[in-house]
């Protein structure tokens, strides 16, 4: 159907984007280590919290792994578009909740006094790229079933 968007093509994309802009943020954040250097900001974890910090983190990743999974499989099965309607919505909430954990970050990278603008710019695309995903999201949420396109 000509003129017809595939939102979750745009939205695997997209995250896509995300998930690479992330990645290399924490792995930028941890250049300094290759020059001997500690990347080390203000701010202390406890040790006996570490382990709570890094489960956060890993699950912080695997959310958008899963949402591109599922995103696939809700665009490649159009016959079934009501089974997957709760999943679009689920998504563009998960969607926003992703993009108000990183207003703050980018905010507390900006106030870091020792602030990098390396990181800072990286926060500023992965806001963008959640602005982006919660526009998508919020489209493919609230599209009409239509042939071809799910």
């Amino acid at each position: 159907m000509a003129g017809t968007i595939d939102h979750a093509l745009r939205l695997r994309s997209l995250w896509i984007a995300w998930l690479l802009a992330m990645l290399f943020h924490v792995e930028l954040g941890l250049m300094p280590l290759f020059h001997g250097l500690s990347p080390e900001i203000e701010g202390h974890v406890p040790l006996a919290r570490l382990p709570l910090v890094f489960t956060a983190m890993l699950l912080y990743f695997l959310l958008p792994l899963a949402a591109l999974v599922l995103i696939a499989y809700a665009a490649s099965d159009p016959g079934h578009i009501r089974r997957w309607r709760r999943w679009r919505a689920g998504h563009f909430w998960l969607s926003v909740v992703y993009t108000l954990t990183n207003i703050p970050h980018l905010a507390a990278d900006i106030l870091v006094p020792d602030a990098r603008v390396d990181q800072i710019l990286l926060m500023v695309v992965l806001v963008v790229i959640g602005l982006l995903i919660n526009r998508e999201g919020w489209l493919w949420w609230r599209t009409r079933a239509q042939p071809g396109i799910a």
